[in-house]
């Protein structure tokens, strides 16, 4: 039972893999994979921090309860896992697909999906700049930093997809 799913960058599973046992159809992990790509971070296939940030965006977005997100060799992974199969990626794009037994799951909108990560980053990034705003001995309006960081993040959208 789930909506499962490997991510990696190889067809013959022989590198890294993230399984997802939730949020597993092509809606989420384009979400996830474009999130990834709009905050500037190196692919996984040029860098493994890129796995790291993934994991990263994901284990967030689920709230970090561990019971979603698993990383192995893709090959030790439940890759045929009767619900999204395997997605091949490479510049946080899915370039092909394997094991795909069921209909393409089209829930929640990229748009969506993005605003969600969004306001979760912004929260986890509003506490981070408080306490550097506080070790710097600098004292800022919270609703204005707010903004700001908001802004910054608009406009990381805008010149994304515009």
């Amino acid at each position: 039972m789930g909506n499962r799913a490997v991510i990696t960058t190889r067809k013959d599973l022989k590198d890294i893999g993230v399984y997802l046992h939730w949020n597993g159809g092509r809606d989420s992990v384009e979400g996830f994979l474009t999130y990834c790509k709009i905050k500037g971070y190196c692919p996984p296939e040029h860098d493994n921090y890129g796995w790291a940030y993934l994991c990263t965006i994901i284990g967030n977005y689920f709230n970090q309860s561990g019971l979603s997100l698993g990383v192995d060799v893709a090959n030790k992974l439940d890759c045929d896992n009767w619900d999204n199969g395997t997605y091949i990626i490479k510049d946080w794009k899915i370039v092909d697909r394997l094991y795909q037994c069921r209909r393409e799951q089209d829930k929640y909108s990229l748009m969506n999906m993005l605003l969600s990560l969004d306001k979760l980053y912004r929260n986890i990034e509003l506490f981070w700049y408080i306490q550097i705003a506080t070790f710097h001995m600098v004292i800022y309006n919270s609703d204005c930093l707010h903004i700001r960081i908001y802004n910054r993040a608009a406009y990381k959208l805008k010149a994304s997809f515009f």
